[in-house]
């Protein structure tokens, strides 16, 4: 398949293999986009790099900051720490909906 793909740091960019920011459509293909969904911390959460407790943390969430999610799955929620601009899982159970 040939079509419009630039190459996306996935620590900054909400870029997989799978799944991608419908805001970067115009940058990347994917098989599906997700719009991201505005949730806020409950509590202190750990950022990691990838589904598991033992990969790579990239930042510590205080309680209250906002988390675009993108996908919730496995009790895992995979999105951007805005305020940071990281991507990355956190406990899905940690966050609240913003309405």
């Amino acid at each position: 398949m040939q079509g419009r793909r630039a190459e996306l740091d996935p620590r900054t960019h909400a870029v997989r293999a799978d799944l991608a920011d419908v805001r970067l459509a115009e940058y990347v293909f994917a098989p599906h986009y997700a719009a991201p969904l505005l949730y806020t911390t409950k509590v202190p959460l750990t950022l990691r790099e990838g589904r598991r407790s033992d990969s790579t943390v990239l930042a510590e969430l205080t309680s209250g900051e906002r988390f675009e999610v993108l996908e919730i799955a496995g009790g895992q929620a995979w999105g951007i720490a805005t305020h940071m601009g990281l991507v990355g899982y956190c406990d899905a159970d940690g966050l609240e909906r913003v309405q």
